[in-house]
């Protein structure tokens, strides 16, 4: 079985870097026409390395993270990009995976080490970029018709609820932010509900049937809802096995894709309105001030700072779904008048916009299954 397995992983490499090599001659070969998209093309330009690695400019060290990896991913499916698609996921596999994604989660963090060395810098894997990861193969393997993908998304999909779930009291199986560091003590543990995607998850169900994730939909909506007590998404929580959430904290750059991902959910899906709901206070908020909060004490309503256009982008899902014209209208003219693209090195604003930018101008969506719905067509390289 042992040689089996090793033989099997060589023909998944030889196979993925072989199609990454054709598809890469024949990119030149594009469609009479195709969709622009400038957005996604300084994306790519600008922090999408020639052999696949997404970069924040931000940090000294030129950090690459999963996280990054998995929106790339995303992105070059939307995009319809193939070729893109394999350099990304070779990369991650060979740098993030120690050269096998069949056999360990990717880690969370690459890049420049503080002996000048490159490579790993925090092994832990992070269980938001895993889904992600996982997501865009799956749904890689049903848009292109590439049953390579669907493969390693459902092994990778297997080793999520293995390595990165437990069962809480009171709470049931629920997904942890990764597999090591997030249970402080023996009836603690520290969550993060921007890591629980809803039309992600159902996802995941439709392609693997295990009904595992039916049961983390359930656990992920209750800390969706419990945990924003005050209608504000908080960043981080602790849940303990007793008295339930600990409901303290503050929002900001984790917790603004809690309204981004609740948007952006399809409006059959019988989990969204309870979001929508709940988030309202965030509605009456952006009434009464012209730009979101940078960051957001999560009882009080307390405010600091003032939050990027990326956050604005990242609210415009959340706004258009809530049917808040006036707040829609407010966020749109402030990205008018202050473009993403005047920071195109921002990887953070830049894949809030990505996202917030891109559902509002149906360049994508996700059916009510959780599957997503790109345009038609193919986005120009």
């Amino acid at each position: 079985m042992k040689y089996k397995s090793c033989f099997a992983y060589l023909l998944l490499s030889v196979a993925l870097t072989s199609t990454a090599c054709m598809a890469e001659a024949e990119q030149n070969q594009q469609p009479e026409q195709c969709q622009a998209w400038p957005a996604w093309h300084a994306f790519n330009k600008n922090l999408i390395t020639k052999d696949g690695r997404v970069i924040d400019p931000s940090t000294d060290f030129l950090y690459t993270t999963s996280e990054g990896q998995s929106y790339g991913l995303f992105f070059a499916l939307v995009a319809n990009n193939q070729p893109l698609f394999n350099k990304l996921l070779i990369w991650t596999q060979n740098n993030l995976s120690q050269g096998d994604l069949t056999a360990r989660l990717p880690a969370w963090q690459w890049g420049k080490r503080k002996d000048d060395s490159w490579g790993v810098i925090d092994s832990n894997s992070a269980s938001d970029s895993d889904l992600w990861i996982t997501y865009a193969l799956l749904e890689a393997g049903r848009l292109f018709k590439d049953k390579r993908y669907t493969a390693l998304g459902k092994l990778l999909s297997q080793r999520i609820l293995r390595e990165e779930t437990t069962d809480l009291p009171g709470l049931g199986p629920t997904l942890l932010p990764g597999p090591v560091g997030f249970h402080p003590d023996e009836k603690t543990w520290r969550l993060n509900p921007s890591y629980v995607p809803i039309q992600v998850l159902r996802a995941l169900y439709h392609h693997t049937h295990n009904h595992k994730w039916l049961t983390l939909i359930q656990s992920s909506q209750q800390l969706l809802i419990q945990s924003a007590a005050k209608g504000f998404a908080p960043d981080w929580i602790n849940y303990h096995a007793q008295n339930g959430f600990e409901l303290k904290g503050e929002g900001s750059f984790d917790a603004i894709r809690v309204y981004l991902w609740a948007g952006m959910m399809h409006k059959d899906d019988p989990l969204q309105q309870a979001q929508l709901n709940q988030f309202k206070p965030m509605l009456d908020y952006l009434a009464k001030h012209a730009v979101p909060p940078q960051s957001i004490d999560i009882i009080s309503g307390k405010n600091k700072g003032v939050g990027s256009v990326g956050f604005s982008a990242a609210l415009l899902p959340f706004l258009a779904s809530s049917n808040a014209a006036a707040q829609l209208e407010q966020q749109k003219l402030r990205l008018v008048a202050r473009p993403l693209s005047e920071n195109p090195n921002d990887y953070y604003d830049q894949v809030l916009g990505l996202f917030g930018q891109g559902w509002i101008d149906k360049r994508f969506s996700f059916d009510k299954e959780g599957r997503l719905l790109p345009a038609a067509g193919t986005v120009c390289p």
